[in-house]
């Protein structure tokens, strides 16, 4: 909101916040998946998270399961839910496949260490101080790349004798475009999920993926759960891999 990449409404009052946990009190006529004293959450619009008590449409809530408390369920369940699509449906990783992650000391880039290690992956990662470099190969990561001393090119062909990697998810934007193309291989995958250090610039379309063939998607979250089985399968998804790890 602050960087007006997604504006809040113009009118005022206006209450931010996307994701939440707490305990239903009230349930509407037509709810019949729900019940008065159970423990949910959500992570989408409408806004308003930043509040203590608020409707909220029973087609976006999700239910916590036993083992998670409302606090893990709160500050995981976006973040978390990317990483699931990211890794299960948009492109599904493999055991002993190389992928690079950008930003992967960061609340998704842990979350994603963990989940390649659960699976067998070897996800490169990139961060930017010698701390983050612990902090990522603690949480899963198998090679991490301090991109403020090292050469992030260089280090990914010399991880992966030169071949390159099949998918690159890039969650940093403009300072990591031409860097994630480099160090994708022949058909390789670009998956441009954000941009925290600012918007990708304009690009030729030919010049910039037609030499190696290069597949781009810019994915969110919301279109990944649409439906209601999307939003269940995705966030059980998410509570079983914190239950088993």
């Amino acid at each position: 909101h602050r960087s007006g990449i997604y504006p809040l409404p113009s009118s005022l009052p206006v209450c931010p916040g996307l994701e939440a946990a707490g305990e239903i009190i009230e349930i509407g006529k037509r709810v019949t998946n729900f019940n008065i004293g159970d423990k949910v959450c959500y992570a989408t619009t409408p806004l308003g998270a930043y509040c203590e008590i608020r409707d909220f449409p029973a087609s976006k809530t999700i239910k916590i399961p036993s083992g998670i408390s409302e606090d893990t369920a709160a500050s995981i369940l976006l973040q978390g839910m990317t990483v699931e699509y990211l890794f299960e449906r948009l492109y599904k990783i493999k055991k002993d496949e190389f992928i690079l992650f950008h930003a992967a000391a960061g609340g998704v880039g842990l979350i994603a260490s963990q989940w390649a290690r659960s699976v067998g992956s070897k996800m490169i990662g990139t961060v930017s101080s010698d701390e983050k470099v612990n902090l990522a190969i603690n949480n899963g990561c198998s090679h991490v790349i301090n991109y403020k001393t090292e050469n992030v090119v260089e280090k990914v062909k010399e991880i992966t004798n030169g071949k390159g990697v099949p998918v690159v998810y890039d969650g940093v934007g403009k300072e990591t475009f031409n860097i994630s193309l480099e160090c994708l291989n022949i058909r390789g995958l670009f998956v441009s999920f954000g941009q925290s250090s600012g918007m990708v610039p304009d690009v030729n379309l030919h010049k910039t993926f037609n030499p190696k063939s290069l597949y781009y998607t810019r994915p969110t979250l919301m279109h990944y759960t649409l439906t209601r089985n999307e939003l269940e399968n995705s966030s059980n998804h998410l509570f079983e891999k914190i239950k088993n790890n």
